[in-house]
C-alpha cells in the first residue's frame, strides 16, 4: 500500500488545483473512528466546493462519501471495532484514510461490497430524502426528474418506480433515455427545450405531483412550468450553475406552489436519522430494488481528470475513487 496521501485544495479553479499531498492520519480521539478508506464517490457537490460556488476554507479536502476498513476506534466507542466494514458521509473523503465520529459510520450488511457502499452512501440517501423525507412519494404520483441516470438520478428513478410512482425523466441523449426507460422511467424528454409543454402533454395538461430538480439555473423555470397546483418544486443541485431567485408572487401563479431547497445534512442531523435512511437504503440495495450502478473508476490520485468527466456530462451510474 502506498503512504497516507490526501487530495487538497488551496485555491478555487480547475481540475488542476486538486493536489496530491501527503499526511499522517489523525489517530481517533473519544467517539471517534479511523478509517483505511477502499473506496470513495464522486459527486458534483465536489466541484462546487473546487470552483468556488459552495465557499471553503483552504486547504481543503474534498468529498462527501466513502467505504472502508475500521483501523482503530477512541475511548468509549463501542459499536465499531477494527476490522468492521463502514460507509459514511463525510467530509474530506478524497484521502486513503479518514477520521469521523463513531456514530456517523454505518456498519456494512454482508452482500454490500465496499465499492457499492462508496457509490451509494451519498447519492443513495439523498433519493432516500428525496423520496421519503420530504413529501412522502405514493402509488399514483407522477414525478418528474432531471438527470436521470446520474448518480442520484439512478437511484431515484427506479426506487420511486417501485413505489408505484411514474416517473417523466429529463436527459441530453437518445443513449441516456435508453438507460432511463430501463431503469423504470414511463417517459423520456430528450433536451432541455419546451419541456414544460412535453410534461403537459404527457399529463393530459395537469402537469406532475413533483419536480426534482440537480440541474440548476438552465431547468428551473421548467420545473416550475410542470407541476399541477399544489405541485412540489425541490431543487437540490446546481448542475448548470444556481437557479434565479424566484420572487414568491410566481408560486401563487403556479397554483401556490411549493418550493424547497433542501441539503442531506439538515434529514441526518441524528444518528437515529441517518440509520433510518441507511436500513431502508441497504434494504433497496439487498432486494434488487436498486443496483450500485458504477459507470466508472478512476485512481484517487487522477481525481482531476474525473472531475472533468463529470462536468462535461460524459459520466453515468457512480464514479468510484480508488486511493
Amino acid at each position: 500500500m502506498s503512504e497516507p496521501y490526501a487530495i487538497r485544495i488551496h485555491e478555487n479553479g480547475g481540475p488542476d488545483v486538486l493536489k496530491k499531498e501527503a499526511f499522517e492520519p489523525k489517530q481517533p480521539g473519544p467517539g471517534q473512528a479511523l478509517v483505511r478508506q477502499t473506496a470513495t464517490g464522486l459527486n458534483f457537490i465536489d466541484t462546487y466546493y473546487r470552483t468556488g460556488l459552495y465557499p471553503v476554507k483552504f486547504p481543503f479536502t474534498p468529498g462527501s462519501e466513502g467505504a472502508g476498513v475500521v483501523e482503530a476506534v477512541g475511548e468509549g466507542v463501542t459499536d465499531l471495532k477494527p476490522g468492521d466494514r463502514v460507509g459514511y458521509v463525510a467530509s474530506g473523503t478524497y484521502a486513503t484514510h479518514l477520521t469521523a465520529p463513531a456514530a456517523s459510520l454505518i456498519k456494512l450488511p454482508d452482500g454490500i461490497a465496499d465499492e457499492d457502499a462508496a457509490a451509494v452512501m451519498l447519492k443513495g440517501l439523498t433519493a432516500w430524502m428525496l423520496l421519503f423525507e420530504i413529501r412522502p412519494v405514493k402509488a399514483g404520483d407522477t414525478l418528474l426528474v432531471w438527470a436521470p441516470v446520474g448518480g442520484v438520478g439512478s437511484l431515484l428513478v427506479p426506487w420511486a418506480a417501485s413505489l408505484g410512482a411514474r416517473v417523466i425523466a429529463v436527459t441530453s441523449s437518445e443513449k441516456k433515455a435508453e438507460l432511463a426507460r430501463a431503469s423504470g422511467a414511463s417517459d423520456v424528454i430528450i433536451g432541455y427545450d419546451n419541456v414544460a409543454e412535453q410534461v403537459k402533454a404527457l399529463t393530459d395538461g395537469k402537469g406532475v405531483d413533483m419536480a426534482l430538480d440537480s440541474v440548476g439555473k438552465v431547468s428551473f423555470e421548467a420545473s416550475l412550468s410542470s407541476l399541477k397546483k399544489r405541485g412540489w418544486m425541490v431543487s437540490y443541485g446546481n448542475a448548470s450553475g444556481m437557479a434565479d431567485p424566484v420572487p414568491p408572487g410566481r408560486l401563487a401563479q403556479g397554483g401556490s406552489l411549493i418550493l424547497t431547497r433542501p441539503t442531506l445534512f439538515s434529514f441526518i442531523d441524528t444518528p437515529e436519522a441517518l440509520a433510518r435512511g441507511a436500513k431502508l437504503l441497504f434494504a433497496a440495495l439487498q432486494d434488487g430494488t436498486l443496483k450500485a450502478e458504477i459507470g466508472q473508476r478512476f485512481a484517487l490520485s487522477d481525481v482531476g481528470d474525473a472531475h472533468r468527466a463529470l462536468e462535461s456530462g460524459k459520466t453515468t451510474g457512480a464514479t468510484i475513487l480508488n486511493p
